[in-house]
């Protein structure tokens, strides 16, 4: 068996990657950036806008004006002068889902606002319950009993 180095060699050009005079790549490769580094640049403009972090804040809630309440849970909370930055996981939540831990932040405007709510729903509830449509008895129940 002849080996013939010349072939094998021309062969092994031909294979090369990269270098000058090979094929460029058409696929464009895009880099994403880290959020880390956008986390930076904001911390860096809060800090020079003298926003200070708060610690010990356990949950932030914001109260709309639908009645629905945006409920942070272990958020960082930041704040300046007439500003707060809350950052962290927010979930849109009901009044109800809420109630039993949160009546000690309405004050007394959330609580009439609260009765409130409960007086509307308690009446629509009643005229969806009316004695109109309770069905007529049929049959004689006190010969049976």
């Amino acid at each position: 068996m002849d080996i013939n180095i010349e072939k094998l060699n021309k062969l092994a050009a031909q294979v090369r990657t990269g270098g000058p005079g090979s094929v460029r790549r058409k696929k464009r490769v895009v880099h994403k950036s880290g959020g880390a580094a956008d986390d930076r640049q904001l911390l860096a403009k809060f800090q020079s806008l003298g926003i200070r972090p708060i610690a010990g804040i356990e949950e932030v809630n914001m109260f709309k004006s639908d009645g629905t309440i945006i409920h942070f849970d272990n958020p960082h909370v930041q704040n300046a002068p007439k500003t707060f930055v809350v950052s962290g996981h927010a979930q849109t939540k009901t009044l109800q889902e809420l109630l039993p831990g949160i009546i000690s932040h309405l004050g007394s405007d959330g609580l009439k606002r609260l009765a409130e709510q409960f007086v509307t729903s308690s009446r629509a509830v009643a005229s969806e319950t009316s004695s109109d449509d309770v069905p007529e008895l049929v049959g004689n129940f006190e010969s049976t009993a």
